[in-house]
């Protein structure tokens, strides 16, 4: 109801945009069932970007995030629409109606925004949670939880092995369970009790979940089967996946030629040094590739040995810091795309002395390289720089098993969003020489 509310407030400030601004400056007239057509897109535009950066989620997100997602679907779809305007205009059309009708659909988002949350937090105040876990440490969840307590708050916790009829007792004091990574059995029991008792249950899943929640349904007989392919990619989605990755960088290195011909001056200007930096790292079925990138760091950055950024990382040159705040120093492996050692969209490439690391933590790590490494990704939209490798593991488990072309287009424009996210540059601490947190388990 909230979003309709949105919609036709933005819709409506568009049709007096149109009226006002654009109807009979164009050559062909428009009549009543055309003027209904051009606003009738416009609302579709809206619920389609709005929809893809989750800029109706109150509640869900944070309210400056939900404000972000708004304006960021609101700009898209305005600059779409006086492209459209101006195809129709066969000339370029003035663009101050455009910008007064942003600056109007902002002021409405305010409002909305700040009503819409307050209606939220009024209705559904923060769950409070029982919290299951194991030996495995939730140490580093309860952290994530606390930075949402709007929305969650851990009431108790206890330990798997305090018993069945224990840990039944408190569920049924709780309205919501959060289940850990925890032994299989038991946690099955645990959902489905949860599940007869009508308690609402949030589950980690593991990477076997992962695997099965991709898999396809087989209704062949009267028992239910489930299949998971475990091949990656078929080869028809190989094909149109290359597709996408020849337009997509293409278009990229048209656009962004200029951008990289300042940076290039910039980097060789600051110090002398090398304007691009090249590392071998792991893509598709383990196989290598010199990944190209801006050089963010000083040259003997890594007399010390390979490893990851810090926070505030000295070794980050000031040019460094400003390609890296906004993931420009990635703009050189459109090059690696259209030579086919990239994809656009796929898990980030890793160096093999770092994911050989991982793999002694985690044997499931290789996992990733069923697909070809990528610009962006699922870890990258959803998650942190400095996110764990076993958690991005699962989200790149989760794009692999989860593959279409959709999902592709739709982490595309989502990468759009996280460029000026601070949280999606953030190092890993000081003692940190990869991502991983062991001290946590």
């Amino acid at each position: 109801m909230l979003a309709f509310i949105i919609i036709v407030i933005q819709t409506l400030i568009y049709a007096y945009t149109w009226f006002t601004a654009y109807d009979g400056t164009l050559p062909k007239n428009f009549f009543y069932n055309g003027h209904l057509v051009l606003i009738a897109l416009y609302a579709l535009l809206l619920l389609f970007f709005s929809n893809v950066y989750s800029a109706y989620k109150v509640g869900y997100l944070r309210i400056m995030d939900v404000l972000y997602s708004q304006f960021l679907s609101v700009i898209c779809v305005n600059f779409v629409t006086w492209l459209q305007l101006c195809l129709l205009g066969y000339r370029i059309m003035p663009y101050m109606p455009i910008v007064k009708m942003t600056i109007m659909d902002g002021l409405a988002i305010i409002i909305w925004t700040f009503f819409s949350h307050w209606i939220y937090k009024k209705l559904y105040p923060a769950r409070q949670l029982l919290l299951i876990y194991g030996d495995r440490s939730p140490k580093h969840l309860i952290h994530k939880l606390n930075s949402r307590s709007d929305k969650y708050a851990i009431h108790s916790s206890v330990h798997v092995n305090e018993g069945e009829e224990r840990i039944k007792e408190l569920i049924n004091q709780h309205k919501a369970v959060l289940v850990c990574d925890i032994d299989s059995h038991m946690r099955n029991d645990i959902v489905k009790y949860c599940f007869g008792k009508s308690i609402r249950c949030y589950i980690m899943p593991k990477l076997s979940d992962i695997i099965i929640m991709g898999s396809d349904s087989i209704h062949l007989f009267d028992t239910p089967l489930q299949l998971s392919r475990n091949f990656g990619l078929a080869p028809e989605e190989k094909m149109l996946k290359r597709a996408l990755d020849v337009v997509i960088s293409l278009i990229l290195l048209i656009v962004t030629s200029p951008l990289m011909l300042i940076f290039s001056l910039c980097i060789k200007l600051y110090d002398g040094g090398p304007v691009f930096y090249k590392q071998e790292r792991l893509t598709l079925d383990g196989k290598t590739f010199m990944i190209y990138k801006f050089r963010s760091m000083r040259v003997d950055s890594e007399k010390d040995g390979a490893r990851l950024a810090m926070k505030n990382d000295s070794r980050v040159t000031p040019i460094g810091n400003i390609l890296r705040k906004l993931h420009l120093d990635e703009l050189p492996q459109i090059l690696n795309i259209l030579k086919g050692e990239m994809s656009v969209v796929g898990p980030r490439p890793e160096r093999k002395e770092i994911a050989d690391q991982y793999a002694k933590e985690i044997e499931e790590f290789p996992f990733r390289l069923k697909v070809k490494a990528g610009l962006t990704g699922y870890a990258q939209v959803y998650g942190k720089y400095n996110t764990t490798p076993y958690d991005k593991l699962k989200l790149d488990l989760y794009y692999i098993q989860n593959y279409s072309f959709f999902l592709d287009i739709k982490l595309i424009l989502l990468t759009v969003k996280i460029l000026f996210q601070k949280e999606n540059t953030e190092g890993v601490e000081s003692w940190q020489t990869t991502a991983s947190k062991k001290e946590d388990s």
